[in-house]
């Protein structure tokens, strides 16, 4: 009979009984009197679970640091220093240059005593920044997990380079007339490239994902 039945509060998975009133979407079960509630207790919460995190695209990195390191090589053995060959007549040249600076030439005509270890040490700090942001990364924020992916490929790559050789080689002049762009290479493109979709995210996915009902 339904009004000699009384409410049954299930226990916590720790063991403590719940008081008299239970929480918010915590599962009650009626039992008949003199039944006793069965040895196995559950709760059933209300909200939703966190999505799992999910961290880096390790195989895009990877091939990243591959591509890079091949182009440099076929560089290195089919263009002399300082020389170049157009690919593109009029717009980009195939150029063998040495980057002592940072990305993009920067920091390349500085006169600084050991620049390699501060270039270095610049590298080393990004790459901590990187693998901060990642470790706080969900399932969900595909463009930034790309976007990260491919900065630490690139930073890798380049790493690499400065490690092994001093410098970093770069190969791609993009010019037009008599104005040329900073001379780049594969690991430097793909830093730029996973910035802007990292800002994509930060500045239009997730302010737009915060504001979906």
């Amino acid at each position: 009979m339904v009004d000699d039945a009384h409410d049954v509060l299930m226990p916590e998975p720790s063991g403590d009984r719940i008081g008299n009133r239970p929480p918010v979407g915590t599962a009650v079960a009626t039992l008949p009197p003199g039944d006793q509630p069965p040895n196995v207790s559950f709760v059933v919460t209300g909200g939703a679970a966190d999505p799992p995190r999910a961290g880096l695209m390790w195989w895009l990195t990877i091939g990243i640091i591959i591509a890079d390191q091949v182009t440099k090589a076929l560089v290195r053995s089919s263009v002399p220093l300082f020389d170049s060959r157009p690919l593109v007549p009029g717009l980009i040249d195939l150029a063998h240059v040495r980057n002592e600076g940072v990305a993009f030439g920067l920091f390349n005509a500085s006169t600084l005593p050991h620049k390699w270890i501060l270039t270095t040490a610049l590298a080393l700090a990004a790459l901590t920044g990187i693998t901060y942001y990642a470790r706080h990364l969900r399932g969900g924020e595909k463009i930034a997990r790309i976007g990260l992916s491919m900065i630490l490929g690139g930073a890798l790559g380049n790493l690499i380079d400065r490690l092994w050789a001093g410098y970093v080689l770069d190969f791609v002049d993009v010019y037009w007339r008599g104005w040329h762009f900073w001379a780049f290479n594969v690991a430097d493109a793909c830093i730029s490239i996973g910035a802007v979709l990292v800002f994509v995210d930060l500045l239009l996915v997730k302010p737009h994902a915060s504001h979906s009902v």
